[in-house]
């Protein structure tokens, strides 16, 4: 008898499965930076994108019903993201999408959103893909003025008072730019130097002697990798014991690898998953930190990126969004992406509001320096 109650259950079970692998699937579309000169964004996104996919099929899918991610590499380019989007809007016809992984591309498809009616989640710093708010435009990384915050709020502890800036001349320096030439100044600091410097610019040694000049306390670099490295380099050949902070752009141990010893002793605001284990008990968000950090290491084989994690937030909130509703329509979605209250992410703690569509705070970035290697937590 209960060898025929078993086998009714596994059958039952059996069928289910059978079901939800039949329906039709959930399609959710992501553009990344796989490739370019962003791939060390766009990679990790895309691996935990995979892993998050696996995962979620694995546990019987949403409604029901199988996940099913599809994600395009616009390869770091402004026009290859536009491309990517329209099929992903038209062809694919997804219920929403994640991605992608720049400012300048995020901040170029984002109108198409609003136009399709289906929720853009960018993986993007930028304040501008929020500011002014879309309604159909949300994202994962932490803003820009709560990296600048975080800076700002040391510097002013160290006791410095003249700020020097080098920001990089693309979408992602730009709007670094915006805010440092807004928040310095605002905050009580004196704005020696404002210099800007290419994406594909291979020596800063000018700018750096010109902000050498003006004295300053410290300097403030904004750039994704490789140039802030430069900056680094340049910056030891060049003699200057000028504390340098750089932006939330280079968390990530590619940094580390790429301006080698240079890197020693520099400050910068990171996402709490590059301290991880350093972390207190009590953090709301070092649990899943840790299991992700684990998770993506035994599949990829190295170590996880803060960067992978905007891309974990933008699929793990349109499936509580999905779920929370019951319905996987872009309306929907987009609707219950604006209720998501205290959910804990990689990025943060998100709480959405139909004023704020990045859900974050300043505590969702911690200080770290680089020493041995390595980033360490700074206490606050």
């Amino acid at each position: 008898m209960r060898l025929v109650f078993l086998m009714i259950v596994l059958t039952a079970v059996l069928t289910c499965a059978a079901f939800a692998l039949a329906a039709e699937p959930i399609r959710i579309g992501a553009v990344v930076s796989a490739t370019g000169p962003a791939s060390f964004l766009g990679e990790p996104e895309r691996n935990t994108l995979q892993m998050q996919a696996d995962a979620l099929n694995a546990a019987g899918g949403l409604l029901g019903r199988p996940v099913e991610v599809v994600i395009l590499d616009d390869e770091t380019d402004v026009n290859k993201a536009v491309l990517a989007v329209d099929r992903l809007l038209k062809k694919d016809n997804v219920a929403a999408v994640v991605g992608p992984t720049v400012s300048g591309n995020s901040l170029a498809v984002a109108p198409k959103f609003a136009a399709a009616k289906v929720p853009l989640v960018s993986c993007a710093a930028a304040e501008k893909i929020v500011r002014p708010v879309s309604p159909w435009v949300f994202k994962t990384a932490q803003s820009d003025r709560l990296a600048v915050a975080r800076i700002l709020s040391h510097a002013r502890k160290a006791g410095y008072k003249k700020l020097a800036i080098l920001t990089v001349s693309d979408g992602y320096g730009q709007a670094g730019r915006e805010v440092l030439k807004e928040a310095v100044p605002a905050g009580g600091f004196e704005l020696v130097a404002d210099e800007v410097y290419g994406p594909k610019d291979t020596d800063m040694t000018a700018q750096l002697t010109k902000i050498k000049g003006t004295a300053p306390d410290a300097v403030i670099c904004w750039g994704t990798n490789p140039g802030p490295a430069v900056v680094a380099k340049n910056r030891v050949q060049l003699g200057m014991a000028t504390s340098l902070y750089m932006s939330h752009g280079v968390a990530s141990k590619k940094f580390i690898e790429l301006a080698g010893e240079s890197a020693e002793g520099l400050l910068l605001p990171a996402g709490k998953l590059t301290v991880a284990d350093q972390l207190p008990a009590s953090d709301p968000q070092k649990a899943l930190l840790l299991d992700y950090a684990k998770a993506y290491e035994e599949r990829f084989k190295v170590p996880a990126s803060a960067f992978g994690g905007y891309a974990y937030d933008g699929l793990a909130l349109v499936a509580k969004a999905i779920a929370d509703g019951n319905d996987a329509s872009p309306a929907a979605i987009r609707d219950n992406l604006e209720k998501i209250k205290d959910f804990p992410g990689i990025s943060g703690v998100f709480r959405f509001s139909p004023e704020d569509h990045n859900g974050l705070d300043e505590t969702a970035f911690v200080m770290v320096t680089i020493t041995g290697g390595d980033f360490r937590l700074l206490a606050d």
